[in-house]
């Protein structure tokens, strides 16, 4: 059989073929492709014991023995096995010693790969002695990393390690941040652990928990979220819609209208000027002109001089100056108490 050169999507697909071809049974070969979904859909083991007309305890056995009987051919004589294991470790090396599947799919395939891509891809994956194996489950993607480097175990704690620290920093972290704090080599190692853990996610360079707006925004008002917290001032409606359009979020084509609706409604929005709006978390409340100046006079607990009260007001809203003094003598809450100098009415 000859060498292969290099691995693409149709000899990734002809090592499976070949590999397959030395599992002397029918049955046996059929139990592998439909367990690990080499040509369809991944088949659960009631659904091949159906097929087959054993129980799935049965499939469960033939299975385990089978991939048993393949790894220990892997090391002596398994087609191209040691040539697909150094083409996928030297990807691995350059993606940090350990990635999804779906994205060491996405180099030894192509970007177009599919579901039978990344099902060959973790055949072949654990069948090489020299990769450890991350299955999939509510915690961690499928993953492959370079065993040499790290077992299954050591993987996985790596990868705790670090949702904890985010989890107790509180807030997203860059990678460089990420990497300072804990003990690996290079920061693609880091992102390399990160992006296997299911509880975490990123956006710009920023690592944080995948129920954070921040890194893993799901709708609109979180994508209004991250746009106002990048830029750190407050901006208008129509500049923060242009910026959603401008963005690399999914599914960024959404209107001005639709922008400003839900900045109406989401509380973590406040309107401080006309068509401009803020974080709340940056200090802002809601409320008037006039209610603004009632909590800065309510703050000071003593009367100010009406340029005082434009300058704070002026902290919390992008108005003209001429619309607070408007408010100040005009409504009846507050009370001139000497020359351009107010307070509450109340407390006059």
């Amino acid at each position: 059989m000859e060498e292969l050169a290099s691995t693409n999507t149709l000899e990734v697909h002809q090592v499976v073929k070949d590999i397959l071809e030395t599992i002397e049974r029918e049955r046996e070969r059929e139990i592998i492709a439909r367990r690990f979904g080499l040509y369809d859909r991944k088949e659960t083991l009631e659904q091949i014991g159906e097929l087959l007309g054993i129980t799935r305890e049965r499939v469960r056995q033939l299975e385990k023995a089978i991939m048993i009987r393949l790894k220990v051919s892997a090391e002596r004589d398994l087609p191209h096995i040691t040539q697909i294991e150094k083409q996928f470790i030297r990807h691995l090396h350059e993606m940090g010693r350990v990635a999804r599947v779906s994205d060491l799919a996405a180099r030894v395939c192509s970007q177009q790969q599919n579901d039978c891509d990344r099902a060959h891809v973790a055949f072949l994956s654990t069948l090489a002695p020299n990769l450890a194996m991350i299955e999939e489950n509510d915690h961690y993607h499928h993953a492959v990393g370079i065993a040499e480097h790290n077992d299954e175990k050591q993987i996985k704690d790596a990868v705790d390690d670090i949702v904890v620290l985010i989890k107790s920093h509180g807030e997203p972290l860059t990678l460089e941040e990420l990497h300072d704090k804990l003990n690996f080599e290079h920061p693609d190692h880091v992102r390399a652990l990160a992006s296997v853990s299911k509880h975490l996610a990123h956006l710009k360079n920023h690592w944080g928990l995948t129920k954070w707006p921040r890194v893993n925004p799901k709708n609109i008002r979180d994508k209004i979220y991250v746009i106002l917290g990048d830029k750190g001032k407050p901006m208008h409606f129509e500049e923060i819609a242009k910026a959603i359009r401008d963005s690399d979020f999914k599914r960024k084509d959404v209107t001005t209208q639709a922008i400003h609706n839900e900045l109406i409604k989401d509380g973590r929005f406040v309107l401080i000027g006309r068509g401009i709006y803020a974080l709340k978390e940056w200090g802002y409340r809601k409320g008037t002109v006039a209610d603004i100046i009632a909590d800065v006079l309510k703050k000071a607990s003593e009367p100010l001089h009406r340029d005082e009260i434009v300058r704070r007001v002026l902290q919390h809203r992008h108005v003209k100056e001429t619309t607070i003094l408007l408010n100040l003598q005009g409504k009846p809450q507050f009370k001139r108490v000497a020359k351009a100098t107010y307070t509450l009415a109340e407390t006059a």
